[in-house]
């Protein structure tokens, strides 16, 4: 990866429908060579994929959360992420190192749902839970800092 790509890179995470035309004029190069460019780097792996980012409390889901959860039974099978994958309100399902095996992030309509859903990531999983309520955001999903050195 050079700088060029570097840059397309950085427009496309600032704007995912930044058209070629403004790949081209940002990077110098012809709409066909950033149209190259982009592909490439889809190839690559390095552009995963495109996706709308919508309002969480404006589609009537303003409550999150992050739940930590911990095997009941350490000799359970390490298949919490495969229990938990038909709960359409776990936005995230991270591996952790610490107390926890897992922290979910969660979007919810109310406070009953989330217990609820709690409810049923117990139940399903065999664990334990402990929940963090999220008050405010202050930023997230911030792209990742793109630099030729770090590729």
């Amino acid at each position: 990866m050079d700088e060029t790509d570097a840059v397309i890179l950085r427009r496309l995470l600032a704007d995912g429908r930044a058209t070629l035309g403004t790949l081209a004029e940002a990077t110098g190069l012809s709409v066909s060579a950033a149209q190259s460019r982009v592909r490439r780097l889809e190839e690559r792996g390095l552009i995963t994929g495109y996706r709308a980012q919508v309002d969480a409390e404006a589609v009537g889901l303003p409550l999150s959360a992050f739940i930590e959860v911990t095997p009941l039974d350490a000799d359970d099978p390490d298949d919490i992420p495969q229990r938990l994958g038909h709960l359409a309100e776990i936005e995230g399902c991270f591996s952790v190192a610490g107390d926890a095996s897992y922290i979910l992030f969660v979007r919810v309509a109310s406070p009953k749902r989330l217990e609820d859903l709690i409810r049923q990531i117990r139940q399903a999983a065999h664990v334990s839970t402990r929940t963090t309520v999220v008050l405010q955001t202050c930023f997230a999903d911030r792209p990742p800092a793109i630099n030729v050195k770090t590729v």
